[in-house]
């Protein structure tokens, strides 16, 4: 039985992995990147060309980008895009470790996010998770002061493909990709207690004092 993932030696077979990765990437692939999933042989340029030439006249063309490859919207019909158009904007460190914080260890409220990250988390930090919808506010802890709690959402879960929280990748998993560099590592180690949670409160959180930003994050 032939390994699936031996690069195939049949040209149509070749013009659909191309397509696949191109489909898939984020970002533009250039000739090499492409090649590594294909025989030494492969005819690159001539299977980028093939497929350029299949998307023709279609609503997505296989545009040629800073000498890479992207498939893009063709572009007499970018108008009916800019309606849904959402401005994206790369979330910041901080943004990317409190949000770590409140998944594992949900419900947190802001001091139990500083503990954990050892150093003072912003109310701008955390109003940003709130405008991505990956966040919400998920009552109060009764506690004097009643502090705001913070839990993740189904968005949450929607927008990284899980199915529930179960399925969280390892801090471990977290800490090798680089979206993670604990100081002290070990202090992740256990979730806080389970808490039953108040209703949702009504008003905004008006009880914790400001603090100074950890870092800015970008509103661009």
């Amino acid at each position: 039985m032939t390994d699936a993932r031996t690069p195939p030696s049949d040209p149509a077979a070749q013009l659909r992995i191309v397509e696949a990765l191109l489909f898939a990437a984020a970002e533009p692939l250039d000739r090499e990147t492409l090649a590594a999933s294909l025989p030494k042989d492969a005819d690159i340029d001539g299977l980028i060309a093939q497929l350029a030439d299949s998307y023709a006249g279609r609503g997505v063309n296989l545009v040629r980008v800073a000498g890479r490859w992207q498939f893009r919207t063709a572009p007499d019909l970018a108008w009916l895009l800019e309606r849904h158009r959402v401005a994206e904007r790369r979330l910041s460190r901080a943004a990317v470790e409190t949000l770590a914080v409140i998944a594992y260890h949900q419900p947190v409220t802001r001091a139990d996010v500083e503990s954990l990250r050892g150093v003072v988390t912003s109310r701008g930090t955390l109003d940003v998770l709130l405008e991505t919808g990956w966040v919400t506010i998920a009552g109060r802890r009764d506690t004097p002061g009643r502090p705001v709690l913070y839990a993740t959402t189904d968005v949450f879960l929607t927008h990284f493909g899980l199915a529930d929280l179960k399925d969280l990748p390892g801090l471990a998993e977290l800490k090798g990709s680089g979206l993670l560099q604990l100081p002290n590592a070990a202090s992740w180690g256990a979730p806080l207690a389970e808490e039953k949670l108040p209703e949702p409160p009504a008003e905004d959180d008006a009880i914790e004092p400001p603090l100074p930003l950890d870092e800015p994050d970008s509103r661009s």
